[in-house]
């Protein structure tokens, strides 16, 4: 079938089942007297002509009384909208009145009821699209006759007929079908296009109404210039109405993302699908078919490689079969987190469940009198020299800076984040921040193995793998684990600690999972024209995947369980400042690491470790500073909180 055959089809189709149908419900209804007299000549039945502006013959308007009768303004008289004609006679003597103006009329009925205190929702209705209509392309000057807008009421809407089809009715199936020709009458090229898509097909061919119309995409009211971004996002947004499993596997994409966000500036999915042209994937004419997307894809990314043709922007994690790679990897990181923060965090209440209630009993940890030693009041402890300090602070806000831009990305449907990323600048400038506290984060990683793989070399005589000072974790932590474990449920007494706790040993060597887990599935998705060149697509899935759940786990992790053990347990809180300042009094440090003090006394080499308290000023910065981190990780953690379960619940 041809593709005008095709078209008129519709029309036609579409014009008999609504003629129909309006027959059929107004044959009861006569014109009134003086509508009759105007219907004697416009009523179509006769084959009447006039003279045109031009002066040659034109066809009469034909008015079918049926339709009108059947029409929302079938109680109106043809003189009630037609003022500036005042006779019968061809041609008509046109008066200075103005002619038919929909809006007009409308605003007045809206003035008139309201003044009648009347519910008008239609009314409003009405005038609530024409105030869209003004500030579409639709009422701007037409290019070639300036004098009159691309397009008006009458040009899509049929005055005298107009009808409102009820919801599931055939009337509004007809209407459905009949749409893409009303737009076609002006639209051309579109309307070729969009009869060989899918969805002329379906509408088209198939008579199936169900089928996407060009007002399912535009609105055709309030349709703006294609080329803004407010239409490419609503535009996408349409998409979504229909297609709403492509559009959940979509958002969690980055392109997704963006547009979440409110940005227009990345792949949509008529970007990638086509618009008025799309044809199913299979189809080779499809742009994502299998040998037309690699080509598609490096219509933005100009160096993409093979693998982006295997990239699933659509995969899912609940289809095994044919994602096998992001169901596995999602199973994976699901379990990882379950069960770190079951631990943790039971671990967590357990500690805060048992302390309170010793405390609640009068046990208590009573602080060593150092007096008896012979040690000066007032002196502290070196746990931490300056570079430690210095690589935690700059590990500590780096990897917040991160977790800001990162999740404002993640979590792009929460009501926060399209906030937080203006605030930044915009993707583009919180691309470059995410970027450079990468490096900022993954730098002070290496320096740290450096120095690791330098203090071996030194020492590898007389350091000792499972030693006090080593922080690999021994056998010793799993009898610490136990002991605490049976300290929580007051089977035993409080167990003490040497140099390094086993908590304090997890927080040092997550970062080696964390980092090597989120530094190599972002650098995957920085350099995708490159790794596309010898890795398949999958790879980003999983990338994207593993990138995202390591990092919620990572700042979860480190703004519940970390500041719980090192600042908001009862013995520590509100904050302790020791990775600020570097040292411990001697009273706290004998407490909390009472088998190192007991064996440095019995040694004799506490005093080698002894130094000043902090200065005032010294002590009052690493609060401060301490403080604004941890209200900072805390205000993250409630944006991450309230994205989850704002994502849950859509």
């Amino acid at each position: 079938m041809s593709r005008v055959l095709r078209i008129w089809g519709a029309m036609v189709l579409a014009a008999a089942i609504m003629g129909a149908f309006s027959a059929q419900a107004a044959a009861p209804a006569q014109p009134s007297p003086a509508s009759a007299a105007c219907l004697a000549c416009h009523d179509g039945a006769k084959p009447l002509k006039i003279a045109g502006a031009d002066g040659k013959p034109r066809a009469m308007h034909a008015v079918k009384p049926a339709q009108v009768a059947a029409g929302v303004h079938s109680s109106l008289q043809c003189a009630d909208c037609h003022k500036d004609v005042t006779d019968n006679e061809a041609q008509h003597k046109k008066t200075g009145a103005a002619k038919p103006d929909c809006l007009q009329c409308h605003q007045g009925l809206l003035d008139e009821a309201k003044k009648a205190g009347k519910a008008t929702p239609g009314l409003e209705l009405v005038l609530s699209q024409a105030e869209k209509y003004k500030l579409s392309i639709h009422s701007k000057p037409n290019a070639d006759e300036p004098d009159h807008a691309n397009a008006v009421c009458a040009n899509c809407h049929d005055s005298h007929a107009f009808a409102l089809p009820a919801k599931g009715s055939p009337e509004l199936a007809a209407w459905r079908q009949g749409v893409p020709a009303t737009c076609g009458a002006c639209h051309e090229d579109q309307l070729e296009e969009y009869t060989d898509s899918i969805h002329g097909q379906t509408v088209l061919d198939k008579q199936d109404a169900k089928g996407a119309i060009c007002s399912d995409c535009h609105n055709p009211h309030g349709v703006d210039k294609t080329n803004t971004d407010a239409a490419k996002l609503a535009t996408t947004k349409a998409c979504a109405s229909c297609h709403e499993e492509n559009a959940k596997s979509y958002a969690d994409t980055y392109h997704g993302q963006i547009v979440a966000l409110g940005y227009a500036n990345t792949a949509k999915c008529y970007n990638c699908h086509g618009s008025h042209e799309i044809v199913k994937a299979t189809d080779k004419k499809s742009k994502v078919h299998p040998d037309n997307r690699l080509k598609t894809c490096q219509k933005c990314h100009k160096d993409a490689g093979p693998g982006f043709a295997s990239f699933q922007p659509h995969g899912n994690s609940h289809d095994f079969k044919r994602y096998p790679e992001i169901w596995l990897t999602t199973k994976f990181m699901v379990g990882l987190l379950a069960g770190t923060f079951a631990f943790f965090w039971i671990h967590l209440i357990l500690w805060l469940y048992r302390e309170s209630k010793d405390r609640a009993e009068g046990k208590t940890r009573p602080l060593v009198k150092v007096s008896e030693l012979g040690i000066p009041a007032g002196k502290h402890v070196r746990r931490f020299g300056p570079w430690w300090r210095l690589g935690h602070l700059l590990f500590a806000t780096s990897l917040m800076i991160l977790t800001l831009t990162g999740m404002t990305l993640m979590y792009a449907g929460s009501s926060w984040a399209p906030v937080v990323m203006q605030l930044l600048g915009g993707p583009k400038v919180a691309g470059i921040i995410h970027r450079v506290n990468a490096v900022v984060f993954a730098g002070i990683f290496v320096i740290h193995l450096v120095y690791i793989v330098i203090f071996l070399a030194k020492n590898w005589k007389t350091f000792k793998i499972f030693g006090p000072d080593s922080l690999i974790p021994g056998l010793q932590d799993l009898k610490d684990v136990i002991a605490m474990f049976t300290w929580f449920l007051g089977k035993g007494p409080r167990p003490v600690f040497d140099r390094w706790t086993y908590w304090e040993k997890f927080d040092y060597w997550a970062p080696f999972w964390g980092v090597a887990i989120v530094g190599v599935s972002g650098f995957l998705m920085w350099f995708p024209s490159l790794i596309s060149g010898f890795l398949p697509g999958w790879v980003f899935n999983v990338a994207a995947i593993t990138h995202g759940e390591e990092a919620f786990l990572a700042a979860v992790f480190l703004f519940t369980v970390h500041f719980f053990n090192n600042h908001f347990r009862p013995d520590k809180f509100p904050f302790d400042d020791v990775m600020f300042t570097g040292s411990m009094s001697v009273e706290h440090f004998a407490r909390d690491h009472a088998v190192q003090y007991k064996r440095l006394v019995d040694s004799g080499e506490l005093q080698k470790y002894l130094v000043d308290a902090p200065s005032k000023p010294m002590h009052v910065g690493s609060r401060i500073l301490g403080f604004v981190l941890i209200s900072f990780g805390l205000l993250l953690l409630l944006l991450i909180v309230n994205g989850f379960f704002s994502g849950l619940l859509k």
